[in-house]
Order: structure tokens, then sequence, then C-alpha cells
């Protein structure tokens, strides 16, 4: 049996933040941090980097930090620290929620907050919870609003030499509702659709696998002003999206997923805003 193996390319692993950028200058060289997303890819041979810079050894990005009444999350934080940070839980329990529901323990101890958010796989939980809880994107270059940050499918706004750092998410109001709730064939598996949902002073909906990046909802959000009618919401969301079809789904049973997780989700944030 022929193994997968990626093709040879230079490891570097630089111990400051400068040492990372001065290696990422080459034009083909690329970040690895927690690797869960990237080495499959590697042995598929579907990205060729002459060189993997890998940042794991930078302390200065792995934290949680109190940011007026929210958090500063370092980009190397891993997925199993969101998950059980109480911070985490206190302020964004909706960010907590979710990331249980992220694949397996395993990628859970090594995926890291940034990594998931560069790679901006449309199906995963963090860039759509990014859209949710209107994320600050810090680079070391510039801030980038998570609104802001997909081009399109696993595509960012990053330029070459660029590195994500940090992640700012503004504190929530006092008594905000929240609801995260997806569909998977096989737990660990990734989303057919997900939805998040905040109910506060506004209403924020976000949808994960319903398009070719996250999207939040914004028509639908419009629509919410008056949440008890939920035909028109649950249209409006089915209408705003346009997921794709493969062998897991296809694209009209997704939106129809999609109007029956923005119910739930809705349903079940309303009853827990005070």
């Amino acid at each position: 049996m022929q193994l997968m193996k990626p093709p040879a390319f230079e490891y570097v692993a630089p111990a400051t933040l400068d040492e990372a950028v001065v290696a990422l200058a080459d034009d083909d060289a690329m970040v690895l941090a927690g690797g869960q997303s990237l080495v499959p890819m590697l042995n598929f041979r579907l990205l060729a980097p002459t060189r993997l810079v890998d940042i794991t050894r930078i302390a200065d990005l792995d934290y949680i930090k109190d940011w007026n009444g929210g958090l500063r999350i370092g980009a190397l934080v891993r997925h199993h620290t969101l998950e059980t940070s109480p911070l985490v839980k206190e302020r964004f329990p909706v960010l907590h929620a979710a990331m249980r529901l992220v694949a397996h323990l395993a990628i859970r101890n090594r995926g890291t907050i940034g990594g998931s958010l560069c790679h901006g796989d449309p199906a995963a939980e963090l860039p759509g919870l990014a859209l949710l809880l209107e994320a600050e994107l810090q680079t070391t270059k510039r801030t980038i609003a998570a609104a802001n940050f997909y081009e399109g499918a696993m595509t960012t706004v990053l330029e070459q030499g660029e590195i994500l750092t940090e992640v700012r998410l503004p504190a929530l109001p006092v008594g905000t509702g929240w609801a995260f709730e997806e569909f998977t064939l096989r737990s660990g598996d990734f989303a057919l659709a997900a939805i998040g949902v905040l109910v506060g002073p506004d209403t924020r909906i976000a949808a994960i696998g319903a398009n070719e990046t996250p999207i939040r909802l914004n028509c639908t959000e419009a629509h919410c002003k008056d949440l008890s009618n939920m035909d028109a919401i649950l249209e409006a969301a089915r209408e705003e999206v346009s997921p794709n079809s493969d062998l897991r789904g296809s694209a009209d049973y997704r939106r129809h997923l999609i109007g029956v997780l923005t119910k739930r989700a809705l349903t079940v944030a309303r009853e827990r805003a005070a």
C-alpha cells in the first residue's frame, strides 16, 4: 500500500514573532500552528509549500486575558483550552458550548483558534463564531473585523508574511441569551449545518456550512424585531443561505436544516435572555 506523504519542505521553528515574520518572507512559505487541517492537506498534496514555519514555540501567543469585560485570546490557544476556560464559560458561553462540539478530544488538544480561523473551513465552528461575536482579529500588520476576514472558500485577506496574533471579543450586553445548534451525521464530523444565535438588545445569527464562507444572516436578523413571527424569520433564513450539495447532503437539505436549527436556536436563546 502506498502511503500518502507530503512533498519535501524546509522546517523552521522560530522562537519569536519577528523571526517568524522573516521566515515567512518566502512566497511559498506557510504557517504551521496546530496542524490539524494543514497536515492532512499536505499529506494529500493539496498544498506544497517550500517552507513550513512552526509558530508553536512562540509563548507570547498563548493566553486568555480580560479586555474591558470581553476577552483577548492569543492565536495559539487550543480548542480544549477554550472549552475548559472559566473565563470563556462566564463571558461567552456560546463559545464554550460550541467548542465541545469540535471534532474529537485529540483534535481539540492540538487545534488552535488562530489555525482554525485562518484555515477558514466554512463548516468549522470558530469562523462562524467569530462573526457571531463580532471579533476583532489582530495580525502583525493590522486589525481586521471578522466580517471582513474571508474572501471566499478557505480564503482570507491575510497577505504573505502576515500572521494572526490575537482574537479580541467585545463584551456582550448583560442578560444576552445565546444558543448554538448544529447537525452532524456522526459525532465529531464537520456539521452539515450549524446556527449560532445571540438575543439581547439586538439579535445576531451566524450560519455555518450554509455558504462558501461563514455568514451573518443580516436580513434574517432584521426580521427578528418581532420574534413571534417565526415563519417569516425562518423563510428569510432559508433564502439568505447558499449551501452546496455534496455526498453528505444536498443544498436543499442543508437549507431545510438551516430553518430547523434557526428555530431551535432562537427559541433557546430567547429563553436564556434575562
